[in-house]
């Protein structure tokens, strides 16, 4: 299956406010995100590397101690177990990468 049309996945309310469609590779995860104005991710770390990129939008991320509010153009990379969270200023849509594979985003 080399090409996917990524509006025709599946999408699951992961948590309220954030909409998610994936693709599993084998080896990584994305998960094509879209998010109502002010919702929250709540911090939390997970083993996988993610690279967090910003499509639509406005997001203030935090990484460890550090926040900066994200736009397309700029990407984050958060290593694994490092704690971060964030916040949709505006509507968002997101595109997270993570590497290995989220085994909790195979729904």
């Amino acid at each position: 299956m080399p090409f996917i049309d990524t509006a025709a996945l599946n999408e699951k309310e992961v948590i309220p406010g954030y909409h998610g469609r994936t693709i599993h590779t084998g080896t990584m995860t994305f998960m094509y995100w879209t998010v109502e104005a002010g919702a929250v991710m709540p911090m939390h770390s997970h083993l996988q590397e993610q690279i967090a990129h910003v499509l639509k939008g406005t997001f203030e991320l935090t990484v460890e101690d550090e926040t900066q509010t994200i736009e397309p153009g700029k990407v984050a990379v958060i290593p694994p177990y490092v704690m971060h969270g964030g916040k949709a200023i505006t509507h968002c849509e997101l595109l997270d990468v993570f590497y290995p594979e989220r085994e909790d985003y195979k729904f």
